[in-house]
């Protein structure tokens, strides 16, 4: 193997999904800042309605993803989603805070 066949660490495809996976979830957060306030959060946000549809597949991506159930999880889809906001912001913030340690 040549070195022009050798692959960089960070051009590997499990470094290249976690990369489009920060994007994405700090894409999910940035919509989220701009189009819901936590206070709506408290009776149910319209979550949907509340998100423009060109930014809608993007942050219902992450955010389902996030808040997927499993069997035992007596929670409602709000309860989740609003775990997953959580979860979504840890995940940007340990995401910047190794890249500022690189």
């Amino acid at each position: 193997m040549g070195p022009s066949t050798v692959r960089s660490l960070d051009r590997e495809p499990a470094a290249l999904a976690m990369r489009i996976g920060v994007v994405a979830a700090e894409a999910a957060l940035a919509t989220f800042a701009r189009n819901l306030d936590l206070d709506d959060l408290a009776g149910g946000a319209d979550f949907q309605g509340a998100i423009a549809p060109a930014e809608w597949p993007v942050f219902s991506l992450v955010i389902d993803t996030l808040a997927e159930a499993s069997a035992d999880d007596g929670r409602s889809l709000d309860e989740r989603r609003a775990d997953a906001l959580n979860d979504l912001a840890r995940i940007c913030m340990a995401a910047k805070d190794r890249a500022g340690a690189a």
